[in-house]
């Protein structure tokens, strides 16, 4: 798409040479920044003050060797992030403030950034030809953070310039040599990162989230015109792999909080193309880029709950301001709705849009006093189907979180960011979860290994799923739903596939036939197998965060009370007494991350045949009354 319509010839015409490309006000001109309202001037300067307050964190050899020896990424992580985030917030108050006193802090932050032996994390390091351990400091990695990191400094050059070098050049010649010799020289340089496309078509959100920091060193640091025609270009290549890889329905098989580093990062490229051409690098009317868009608010589930099939938290709050202006570029008026709706939370509004990365929180300062400041509904579609991806989102009426939601996947098990999830399920009630896909736990060394599935949430068993003769879903492109078919009329929607694929021979499966009928007052999931001959073992799993009651054909769902004083849904889910017992399995729920949406325990229904035949059918039915 990027490389045929904008070929070095079109960079070199239409580029905005380095020295004259202006996107944002410097903290020098005042004007702009001192005509931003009142409430955001206030939000960055008591940022900056906080920052002042905080201790930099310490970063020994040992604590980066951690992931080495015992698995642990989030120790070093979240030390680094916090470094990040105190330059960030002293970087923004200072622009708004401009009058020094955040300026030595600034300083020390900076220097001890470029003293840093590496700006990639531990659990990245391994793709040096050292392997995992220390970094090799004559092997630059281009990993997330090293993006992250080198683009966060040439916008500190940019912004602060003149105060820098009003305190020392070295500064700023200091931190130009830094990310030059960390990003764009590698980045320009090799061929092999994995990321890139080049060598291994299969990208994922590192693909864009990469590219756009390098695009942004790239046009902030690199002053050499014909080095930086080529590798913009070499960049446009890059990103073209990841625009082919995605479907026509523009699903992201990452899941929603991937989406903001996936195609949300594609945006951020875009963008920073945009600004560098004056508008005539520009796809947004490309029909790719525009369903790349509409994912997210295809996937809302209501307040703060999203679909979260693959590696996805089921509650976060999304960059409302990159989707409002995502939105108006593709003139998708769902898209701002959305971010309207986020930016009506002005805690979420405030932590989201005006901190991190410049690249995105430029924009969102400069812009935001034109954002309108309405209220409005979350579009929530009541009809979602992702071809491609093989999802569906259907709900009672558009607008609208009463009543019943389901989402329900086919696909494969060897998506990016993959559970073993074949023919999973989420159901929610009145926009409160009663059914749910558990999401991912705080990465560790084993989250992208060869033990990735030891993990219990990346397990079949886990999602809303069958277990057959011991025998759970497995990993792997072959492990996928067949027979897919989806209907939708004014009455009913009906989802069906043949889920006997994903899972391996050992289960003894010819057929099993999972379909969804959404009906206003139910949803009704019949399960229909064949078997070779008569299973010694047979249970299905669903997911609850509710407390639970067995009421003799039935299992009562009692509203719960979950973190953030937010609620669990309440209804009721009938099966045939006669076919089928019961057991209520309590799973406690250590994970930070799983704490931090489920609470304490989460309960797994476990539902057995009581007598088991090589041919059989299995209705369960979820109610909300």
């Amino acid at each position: 798409m990027l490389k045929e319509k904008f070929s070095p010839v079109f960079l070199k015409k239409n580029l905005i040479p380095a020295a004259k490309w202006h996107p944002w006000p410097t903290a020098s001109e005042r004007q702009r920044w001192n005509s931003l309202s009142e409430n955001i001037r206030k939000i960055l300067v008591t940022n900056g003050i906080g920052a002042l307050k905080k201790t930099w964190p310490h970063l020994p050899a040992s604590l980066f060797l951690e992931f080495a020896q015992n698995g642990n990424r989030s120790n070093f992580q979240d030390q680094l992030f916090i470094r990040r985030q105190i330059l960030s917030d002293l970087v923004y108050a200072e622009c708004i403030e401009s009058k020094g006193r955040f300026l030595n802090a600034i300083v020390d932050a900076a220097w001890s950034t470029c003293e840093e032996s590496t700006w990639s994390l531990p659990a990245h390091i391994n793709m040096q030809k050292k392997g995992v351990g220390l970094p090799d400091v004559t092997e630059p990695i281009v990993d997330l953070y090293a993006g992250e990191t080198a683009a966060q400094m040439a916008w500190l050059v940019y912004l602060l310039n003149d105060q820098l070098n009003k305190i020392s050049p070295l500064i700023t010649e200091r931190i130009r040599c830094e990310i030059r010799q960390r990003i764009l020289i590698p980045c320009f340089e090799r061929n092999d990162f994995w990321w890139m496309g080049f060598q291994h078509k299969r990208v994922n959100n590192w693909n864009p989230w990469i590219n756009s920091n390098w695009l942004a060193c790239i046009l902030l640091i690199e002053d050499n015109e014909q080095r930086r025609i080529e590798s913009i270009y070499k960049a446009l290549r890059s990103i073209d792999v990841f625009v082919e890889s995605y479907s026509p329905d523009g699903g992201c098989d990452e899941g929603p909080a991937y989406w903001t580093r996936a195609p949300a990062s594609l945006f951020d490229c875009l963008e920073l193309l945009y600004w560098a051409t004056k508008g005539k690098l520009n796809v947004y009317d490309e029909p790719l880029i525009k369903e790349m868009g509409r994912y997210i608010y295809r996937v809302h589930l209501g307040n703060n709950w999203f679909v979260n099939f693959a590696d996805a938290p089921a509650r976060f709050a999304p960059p409302a301001g990159l989707i409002y202006r995502y939105g108006k570029r593709i003139k998708d008026n769902f898209m701002q709705k959305l971010a309207l709706f986020f930016l009506r939370n002005k805690t979420i509004a405030d932590k989201n849009n005006f901190s991190g990365n410049p690249t995105r929180t430029l924009p969102n300062i400069f812009l935001w006093d034109k954002i309108p400041d309405v209220d409005v509904f979350a579009p929530l579609p009541s009809n979602v189907w992702l071809s491609n991806l093989q999802v569906v989102v259907k709900r009672c009426k558009t607008g609208s979180v009463k009543g019943l939601t389901l989402a329900a996947k086919g696909g494969h098990n060897a998506e990016n960011h993959n559970h073993n999830d074949v023919g999973n399920f989420i159901i929610f009630v009145d926009g409160k979860p009663l059914i749910v896909d558990v999401g991912v736990e705080i990465y560790t060394r084993k989250t992208f290994s060869s033990e990735r599935y030891s993990i219990w949430t990346m397990q079949s068993q886990y999602h809303n799923l069958p277990t057959i003769n011991g025998i759970m879903q497995s990993a792997g492109i072959n492990f996928r739903a067949k027979n897919v078919n989806y209907s939708c009329d004014r009455n009913e929607m009906c989802f069906s596939m043949d889920i006997a694929e994903s899972y391996p021979a050992e289960a003894g499966l010819r057929k099993w036939v999972r379909n969804f009928v959404f009906r206003e007052n139910n949803i009704i999931i019949t399960d229909s197998y064949e078997m070779k001959s008569v299973p010694k073992d047979l249970f299905w799993s669903f997911i609850t965060p509710c407390k639970t009651k067995i009421q003799n054909n039935r299992i009562r769902f009692i509203s719960t009370l979950l973190p953030e004083r937010v609620y669990s849904g309440k209804g009721y889910l009938y099966f045939d007494h006669k076919k089928v017992k019961t057991h209520i399995e309590k799973i406690p729920v250590i994970d930070k991350r799983l704490l931090s949406i489920w609470g304490k325990c989460l309960h797994r229904l476990i539902l057995r045949p009581t007598n088991l035949l090589p041919t059989d059918s299995f209705a369960f039915r979820i109610e909300e009354h």
